[in-house]
């Protein structure tokens, strides 16, 4: 008799959440950077804004900028 245990569940407190869903977040886009870089792409990450919320907590927003394979970058 084959028997069975339960799988584990994502965490359901939302502040564990929000935390991995950035972390899952980062693994993407720094997978997405690895795979432009390896496409000839030169890739950088430009902090745009940061966020308050008014209670002391903060977070930076960012948007890539990304030169195309061959462009020279200007100083």
């Amino acid at each position: 008799m084959t028997a069975f245990s339960p799988a584990t569940m994502p965490a359901t407190d939302d502040d564990k959440r929000a935390v991995e869903r950035l972390a899952e977040a980062s693994h993407r886009l720094n997978d997405a950077v690895r795979r432009a870089i390896a496409a000839g792409y030169s890739v950088e990450l430009v902090r745009t804004s940061r966020h308050h919320d008014g209670a002391g907590n903060w977070g930076d927003q960012i948007v890539p900028t990304v030169r195309e394979k061959g462009a020279e970058k200007s100083a």
